[in-house]
């Protein structure tokens, strides 16, 4: 008989003591902050121990955000809640940690009887010498560390020249990457079929964004959906910012709540266009882990030697959404109003801050940065590279669009400019850079910085 004012314990604390004091497989959720198609977690939970599964989040990222309304952030929180109450269902719960990654480890290793980790691969600069230092520290205690691939279709040095060097010209990449495209490189990791695998654990706390620093957003995040039909018509569609011709899927596929081999999987047969798409967010990854300099500095060196102007009227201005161009003006009220701005449009704004203003590319860089909701570091800085001229298969220096051309070709029925300058035909603005001037600037400093 137990002593008296002794609470005895029930089967399912029993079980969940036991569980949690016997040895664990930890899975670390990152950027795939989904349960099913999950690669690590695949493994993980047939790994042959109880799985718990973490998240950390990350102060070092989180100090440096400058807006404490940031949709993102608010996206991450809903998105765990959703996974912990799917891991409630089967008995199990998240364990969120809100600190340094050192920190968060040292408290996971004094809690539980850590026997191996498992997470995918993330290849952006500070992941990995965050996940390098992580790595090295668990395996000297002994603890076995499993990481997979799971962001990408092709990763790291998967897809290389046959001298085994990196292609910088995304053409011939984009061809060995569609030879190699069949059903092992997109296979299903089912995941979420093993989920009787986790360790049994009560529910567990979510931080609230208020007990994190953050406050809520105004900004709403699309709703995760494969639309086939947008997928089939992706070519004809995708330029016309005015009507629904992309997927929306970027903020998902950043965050990892969807599978990238999914998405594959649903566009395949239905537009090659749409998986060359794919492939670019590959291929920028891919040159962002060999080439990590070029986050921050100009994939060609020449093109550092820029007279870049010093202009805060001309980038306040832009912004804004105040420059007198609509199409650039239309786009950057979008983006600051949304989180989300039309590829098409920023090709536009980015050439027209490199060219027109001939302001420095990381600065719009870092704007973007700031106001994406779909913001990839590989991705933005590839892309704004490529606008500048100075990244791996950019557009030559002398391409310049002319944005009123642009909107004319591409917003002919003024949809997309009306929807987002709502005084356009009643205010007049005057352009705040002349487009023949301009263009004429900028091919004799990009001239004088290359000769």
């Amino acid at each position: 008989m137990p002593s008296a004012g002794k609470k005895l314990k029930t089967s399912t604390e029993t079980s969940e003591n036991e569980q949690l004091s016997a040895p664990l497989s930890i899975f670390w959720f990152r950027r795939d902050l989904r349960l099913n198609d999950n690669t690590a977690l695949f493994h993980a939970l047939k790994s042959g121990h109880p799985v718990l599964c973490i998240f950390i989040l990350d102060t070092h990222i989180l100090s440096r955000l400058p807006d404490r309304k940031d949709a993102r952030v608010e996206f991450i929180l809903s998105s765990l809640l959703a996974i912990e109450r799917k891991l409630n269902q089967h008995g199990s719960s998240l364990r969120v940690f809100h600190s340094t990654p050192t920190s968060a480890w040292e408290k996971i290793l004094q809690t539980y009887k850590v026997q191996s980790v498992y997470f995918n691969h993330d290849t952006e600069p500070y992941p990995l010498k965050r996940d390098t230092a992580v790595i090295e520290s668990l395996r000297k205690k002994g603890i076995a560390v499993h990481t997979f691939k799971d962001q990408c279709v092709f990763e790291k040095a998967e897809i290389v020249k046959s001298s085994g060097q990196p292609y910088t010209v995304f053409t011939p990449y984009f061809k060995q990457w569609r030879m190699r495209l069949d059903d092992f490189a997109i296979q299903s990791f089912k995941s979420e079929s093993y989920l009787k695998c986790l360790a049994r654990c009560k529910p567990g706390a979510i931080p609230s964004l208020d007990q994190i620093g953050f406050r809520p957003s105004e900004i709403s995040i699309p709703d995760l959906k494969i639309d086939s039909g947008i997928i089939k018509r992706y070519a004809e569609t995708r330029d016309f910012p005015g009507i629904r011709g992309t997927t929306r899927l970027g903020v998902h596929l950043r965050f990892g709540t969807i599978s990238v081999r999914s998405v594959v999987r649903s566009a395949l047969e239905k537009s090659e266009v749409f998986l060359s798409e794919i492939a670019w967010r590959d291929f920028f990854m891919m040159i962002l882990f060999h080439f990590p300099h070029s986050c921050t500095r100009a994939f060609k060196p020449a093109y550092d030697k820029i007279a870049w102007r010093d202009d805060p009227e001309g980038f306040a201005a832009w912004c804004t959404g105040r420059t007198g161009y609509e199409l650039v003006d239309a786009g950057m009220r979008e983006l600051n109003q949304t989180g989300f701005m039309h590829n098409r449009v920023r090709m536009v704004v980015a050439s027209f801050l490199c060219k027109h203003l001939l302001i420095d590319w990381r600065r719009g860089e870092r704007y973007f940065a700031q106001k994406l909701l779909d913001y990839d570091l590989s991705a933005n800085a590839g892309n704004w590279q490529w606008a500048a001229g100075s990244g791996c298969d950019a557009a030559p220096y002398f391409r310049i669009f002319n944005p009123a051309l642009q909107a004319k070709k591409f917003d002919p029925g003024l949809a997309y400019i009306k929807q987002w300058i709502p005084e356009y035909g009643i205010k007049n603005m005057e352009p705040i850079v002349e487009h023949t001037m301009a263009r004429a600037r900028c091919i004799r400093e990009y001239k004088k910085a290359l000769q």
